[in-house]
């Protein structure tokens, strides 16, 4: 019987899928339980053939080609072809840990546990630049640096706040994400930005809203890729403008939804610039905060001169 389903929404990264699902294939879970369900996102590389290649070798493995863009694509396309009771959203650049579905299962197995993930931990394809340290930051949990998606929270199964369950280790009831209708816009190509949205954030915080625990589990871990080429401040600035957006999403969807209307000066706005202020002199936190402003100007500003923007981001849901 299949009990869980990982799904991996991919595109044009077929030798970093080779290793995910290398990894996925040395699990400590009985392989007769769980299901591998990779989505291609539309590559024009060999990722079908990597595919095809693990079908002897992952026992439960299916594969499908989802032509539209955007990572909410995949992983709808990913939740409708599930069987799976647990659905684990995985990205594919991640390494699991050999206990990684078996601390999935064994999480889900409190009924009033509805979302789980573990360690994100850095795999750097290279020794980063000592100011990357400096992007770490800590709070009751533990550390954790968004801009890479990378989390520790240390050695103990502990209740945790759902926004720290990141996308690329992401597991849920598929009873849940059902109720939940679906993910938000996420990754989308940069000459459609304006489409993004909060992704898995909105979901983790539903599944919160409807009374149900959040677990951090060890053994449900995961290393995380990190690129040369992505240890620079231009990425992280990019990140940095890319969550602008998103959080415009977040509170433009909130006051169309629940006002009819999109104000001409949002609050939010004000709060930030007056922000800003205390970033002097400037330093590279400040810098990078600049480009997240920036991003949400940028969405604002789309919003109030694009009618059909404004359609997108009220849609009942994304499925």
């Amino acid at each position: 019987m299949i009990h869980l389903s990982v799904i991996i929404p991919t595109r044009n990264r077929c030798v970093l899928l080779d290793k995910t699902l290398r990894s996925i294939s040395a699990q400590t879970f009985s392989p007769d339980r769980f299901e591998v369900i990779i989505v291609d996102n539309g590559s024009t590389d060999e990722t079908s053939a990597i595919a095809n290649h693990y079908r002897g070798i992952l026992k439960n493995l299916k594969y499908f080609y989802e032509a539209r863009p955007g990572l909410h694509e995949g992983r709808h396309c990913g939740f409708r072809e599930s069987t799976g009771s647990i659905l684990t959203y995985a990205d594919d650049d991640i390494e699991a840990f050999p206990t990684w579905v078996e601390g999935i299962y064994e999480s889900f197995l409190q009924d009033e546990v509805g979302l789980v993930g573990g360690k994100d931990m850095p795999l750097y394809e290279a020794p980063p630049p000592s100011w990357i340290n400096d992007l770490w930051e800590s709070n009751g949990y533990g550390k954790f640096m968004s801009y890479f998606s990378l989390l520790d929270f240390g050695d103990k199964v502990i209740e945790i706040d759902p926004d720290f369950v990141f996308g690329c280790n992401f597991s849920i009831r598929k009873s849940l994400l059902t109720t939940i209708e679906g993910f938000h816009p996420d990754g989308v190509p940069d000459s459609q930005l304006k489409y993004r949205g909060d992704g898995e954030t909105h979901v983790g915080r539903q599944v919160s809203k409807l009374g149900y625990k959040t677990i951090y589990n060890p053994k449900a871990s995961v290393n995380h890729w990190v690129p040369k080429s992505r240890m620079n401040l231009t990425y992280i600035k990019k990140r940095a403008y890319m969550s602008g957006i998103s959080q415009s999403f977040t509170n433009s969807r909130r006051e169309l939804l629940e006002l009819n209307q999109l104000k001409r000066n949002p609050p939010f706005i004000k709060t930030l610039r007056k922000i800003k202020q205390f970033f002097l002199p400037q330093s590279l936190k400040s810098e990078i905060l600049r480009s997240y402003f920036e991003g949400y100007e940028f969405h604002q500003n789309e919003l109030r001169k694009d009618k059909e923007l404004v359609n997108w981001v009220t849609k009942p849901n994304y499925l």
